[in-house]
């Protein structure tokens, strides 16, 4: 009965020593992604990635500025606050960050920022309007020159407009 015990235990000492991973199999798992990651994509799906990242881009008065069409509502401010064209400075997914973002640039620059609520691409999310205007061209111009406006650290990249629909 002991010596099965033994032959129990030593075969499953031996399955379970079998079973752990070593360094060979994962420099094998990372030599294989790595192949994965630098893949070359053609030139035709080079362009369609092109053509995605300039669907939102329009020429107003000479200038490419970035205008997203979407269905909002408006989660902190007056709404005649925000008007037609909304320059966006932060997009946030918790409404706690868009409104500690909003508080600090009403303290620190002085602006009467409004917090809209829609969805870009099924992405929904709060967006920081630093200023609205009714005309785009005026929008425009404001974007241009934004950075003479808003001396706080911007959180977008590239800030953008927003058109209310």
């Amino acid at each position: 009965m002991k010596q099965i015990q033994y032959l129990l235990l030593l075969a499953m000492m031996v399955a379970l020593a079998a079973c752990h991973s070593n360094e060979a199999n994962y420099k094998a798992a990372y030599d294989k992604a790595r192949e994965k990651k630098t893949e070359v994509i053609d030139d035709e799906f080079a362009a369609l990635i092109k053509a995605e990242k300039r669907r939102d881009l329009t020429v107003v008065n000479g200038d490419t500025v970035r205008l997203v069409s979407v269905y909002t509502n408006v989660t902190d401010g007056k709404p005649s606050d925000a008007l037609r064209y909304n320059v966006v400075v932060g997009e946030f997914k918790q409404l706690f960050n868009a409104r500690t973002y909003r508080d600090r640039l009403h303290n620190e620059e002085g602006f009467p920022s409004v917090i809209l609520y829609g969805a870009v691409d099924r992405d929904k999310k709060y967006y920081v309007v630093v200023k609205s205007f009714q005309e785009l061209d005026v929008a425009a111009a404001f974007l241009k020159t934004i950075h003479e406006h808003v001396k706080m650290k911007i959180l977008e990249p590239e800030p953008w407009i927003l058109e209310r629909l």
